[in-house]
Parts: C-alpha cells; sequence; structure tokens
C-alpha cells in the first residue's frame, strides 16, 4: 500500500484555486482614495474615508510601490507578502557614473512595478540631473487599460 501524502484531487483543486486566484488578482479593485501630496488617505466634508475605481486604485498602487524601499518594512517582504515589494537601490548611492545610475533606477522601478499582474509595461523613462541629484520620469501601462499612468520621482 502506497503512502500518499496529496491525492491528484487534492493536487487539482490546488491548480484550480491557483488559477482562480491568478484570475481574481488582475482584476481592478476599487479601493480608499489616496493624496500624495498629504501622504494620507482622502476624506469628505463629513470626515469619511472616500473610495475610488479600481484604475485609479492601481495608480495609486504604483505610486505608492516605487516610494517603497525593498527589504525594509516587514510587512512588504516575500515572506509576508508573497512578493518581495518595493524599490531596491542598494548601492547606488556609491556609483558616479550617471549612466550606471540610470540603467539601476530603471531596473529597480521596472522590477518594482512588474510584480503585479495588472502592469504591462514600464517605459518612457526621462533623467533629469542636477549636480548629483537625479529625478526620474516614466509610463507605466496596465493591462485592458487605454491611459497610462505618468510618474515622476
Amino acid at each position: 500500500m502506497e503512502n500518499e501524502l496529496f491525492t491528484e484531487a487534492d493536487i487539482e483543486e490546488d491548480e484550480e484555486e491557483q488559477e482562480q486566484d491568478e484570475e481574481y488578482d488582475t482584476e481592478y479593485k476599487r479601493s480608499l482614495k489616496w493624496n500624495p501630496e498629504l501622504g494620507d488617505f482622502v476624506r469628505d466634508s463629513s470626515n469619511r474615508l472616500v473610495e475610488c475605481d479600481g484604475y485609479e486604485a492601481y495608480a495609486i498602487w504604483c505610486y505608492k510601490m516605487v516610494q517603497t524601499k525593498r527589504d525594509v518594512h516587514m510587512a512588504y517582504m516575500e515572506e509576508v507578502s508573497g512578493n518581495d515589494l518595493g524599490v531596491d537601490l542598494d548601492g547606488i548611492e556609491q556609483e558616479d557614473d550617471r549612466e550606471t545610475v540610470e540603467s539601476m533606477l530603471e531596473r529597480g522601478y521596472r522590477e518594482a512595478l512588474m510584480v503585479n499582474p495588472r502592469t504591462e509595461s514600464v517605459s518612457d523613462f526621462v533623467f533629469d540631473w542636477e549636480g548629483d541629484s537625479v529625478t526620474c520620469s516614466f509610463r507605466v501601462s496596465a493591462v485592458d487599460w487605454d491611459e497610462t499612468v505618468q510618474i515622476s520621482i
């Protein structure tokens, strides 16, 4: 008699659940509206939280993700969230070459945003240097959405 840890039915059930989770994960779900200037949720005149549609929620997620440093906050670590969330820019301060810095920024922002199954592409990077400081802007295209999210950091 063979001892099996999982039956074939269990394995098929797990695969079906995984497919459903992936399907669910690509939908644009409404959420709470975020004000990036205030760094807080938007409230109405009665001090109630204001909702936004799924597309705006995705844009907010993009904005917040590029501002989050990877492996700094426990809630965003892979062991907790299932994904390594945030931007990994370790070692960028030691780089003197502008091309290397731009390449590291592009890779870091792209990797941070592509963990979301709604993200189709991250492109059109523009870098503006002022002395040793750099600002970066780029576009994020989402699946099944005609508009793009413009991010400037």
